[in-house]
């Protein structure tokens, strides 16, 4: 006959207790409890004052998220000499007119912005173990998968249209230019490179030879890119989209970036080396999460102020 073996019933009851505490905390704080990350990059000209940039990025605004609002709008008192939004504003195609109130006192500053794919598609149901998957096979978003069917949009256009109102300069494929804290900053940009909306010959060709520093500005850090920006000599390149991974391991990190960037550079500052070149790669772990996986673990919301300094001479 064979042997049955069983957990013991107050072994089993403690797994479970520790399990919806852990989801409990996931789900009711930490996905609450914001953060504000402060680095320092030596990227600008040497005698150059420093240059405060506040970066934003996977806000995910779904109706309703009082207390996200208000963190965001209070970020203003950071008195920022630029902002840089890269990109997720949305979680919700009602969600418009609270991300622009929470994001309104911001819009006061000189800024940048690219969308991601959430500001273009309502976002989906899907499996967590989807992500797992993804990184196994080396395919994300549309990057090697099929291109989604019947997705609904989401109203981007009313972001696009209000941050372009508030002199924002949309970096969607392009380059702009603007002047913060007296400096004249060069800005390149790309669409989300997750849904295969990049298109770096169109913003080809390096740095502004003329300006005080130019900043290379992507949603979703793919290699593809990094490469393309680290190889043309850009001095800083910021981005967001990994939500940190979201679900991490204490003491571990994070399992997955949902895209082909290594684990270890899922957030915070790294370097990122193509062609010759060393760049500073910043990538925030954002301040939301799609609206059907409302959790966090070991990995709280963010937002990042860089500090830019002198670069070594």
């Amino acid at each position: 006959m064979r042997a049955r073996y069983r957990i013991p019933l107050t072994t089993g009851l403690a797994v479970a207790g520790l399990g919806a505490a852990v989801v409990g905390y996931a789900a009711g704080f930490e996905v609450r409890s914001f953060r504000l990350r402060r680095v320092t990059v030596p990227v600008l000209p040497p005698g150059a004052p420093p240059l405060r940039v506040l970066q934003v990025s996977d806000i995910h605004m779904v109706s309703g998220q009082r207390k996200k609002q208000r963190w965001l709008r209070a970020l203003a008192g950071l008195r920022p000499d630029l902002v840089i939004n890269t990109g997720d504003n949305l979680s919700d195609p009602g969600g418009v007119p609270e991300a622009l109130d929470a994001l309104g006192p911001l819009m006061e500053f000189p800024g940048a912005y690219v969308f991601g794919s959430n500001d273009y598609y309502a976002p989906a149901l899907r499996n967590p173990a989807r992500y797992l998957a993804e990184r196994a096979s080396g395919r994300h978003g549309l990057n090697g998968n099929s291109p989604a069917r019947n997705v609904p949009r989401n109203p981007w256009w009313e972001l696009r249209d209000a941050f372009d109102a508030a002199g924002w300069l949309n970096l969607t494929n392009t380059r702009g230019r603007l002047t913060a804290a007296g400096l004249d900053i060069a800005l390149t940009g790309l669409d989300d490179p997750h849904i295969r909306r990049d298109r770096y010959e169109e913003v080809s060709g390096g740095p502004a030879t003329d300006a005080d520093l130019s900043l290379a500005v992507v949603h979703a850090p793919y290699l593809r890119v990094l490469d393309a920006f680290a190889a043309d000599g850009y001095p800083l390149i910021l981005a967001g989209h990994t939500h940190g991974g979201q679900l991490c391991i204490p003491f571990y990190g994070a399992l997955v970036t949902n895209c082909d960037l290594d684990p270890d550079r899922v957030k915070g500052l790294s370097t990122h080396e193509s062609g010759g070149h060393r760049a500073y790669l910043h990538v925030s772990a954002g301040c939301g999460t799609n609206r059907y996986t409302p959790v966090r673990f070991a990995c709280p919301p963010e937002a990042t102020l860089l500090t830019l300094t002198p670069r070594d001479t």
